[in-house]
């Protein structure tokens, strides 16, 4: 007579590579809320989840998607969207009276990297006032997260290239924005949301 092979099925999320079971562990023992940034190729999300045996609970949630809303006219999945996006969220925070005294980050499967949108979120939350803790080495410096370099460029392909450059950007100046404006227009966001004006 065979004997029947019995295989252990792996839990779902884990074999669709959605959740490090280990690393959530992890997370929920610390007993702190987590801060979940989600990025995709097209938003930034990030919500502030709180573990419940029932299920988790969404006390907060800001996506890049709402920043049109405060008169943000550049790209939704950029650094400076992501920077806002955290400012976002630290505002609705407030708004609710909500009061953690930390804040774990919950990166999921992303593997970010140093300079990256993920940590740029990181920032503007921890700029709002959320007691995010993360290292130095990963933050970005002011003119990264005002996005000047683009900005230069922008001005000088103008000048070289004017078709090239209303091709290029033509996503901008559709919403009325002029690439090179990016840096002022920036800071005009950012003060909107409650954040530090340089």
């Amino acid at each position: 007579m065979k004997t029947r092979k019995v295989y252990l099925s792996r839990y779902r999320r884990k074999r669709e590579k959605k959740t490090d079971y280990r690393r959530r562990l992890k997370l929920l023992k610390s007993g702190s809320p987590r801060l979940v940034v989600r990025p995709s190729t097209h938003i930034m999300s990030v919500q502030v989840i709180a573990y419940d045996q029932n299920g988790d609970r969404t006390l907060a949630e800001a996506s890049s998607k709402e920043l049109s809303k405060f008169g943000w006219k550049g790209d939704e999945d950029n650094v400076a969207a992501s920077f806002l996006t955290g400012l976002l969220l630290a505002r609705k925070v407030g708004e609710k009276g909500l009061k953690f005294e930390k804040l774990i980050p919950d990166l999921g499967m992303h593997a970010p990297h140093k300079g990256g949108k993920v940590f740029a979120l990181l920032m503007g939350a921890a700029e709002g006032g959320l007691p995010v803790s993360m290292s130095e080495d990963v933050e970005l410096d002011e003119s990264a997260l005002r996005m000047e370099p683009l900005a230069e460029y922008t001005r000088e392909l103008k000048e070289k290239d004017p078709q090239g450059y209303s091709r290029r950007f033509s996503r901008y100046l559709a919403r009325g924005l002029e690439p090179y404006d990016l840096p002022a227009h920036f800071d005009e966001v950012r003060k909107q949301l409650g954040g530090a004006v340089v």
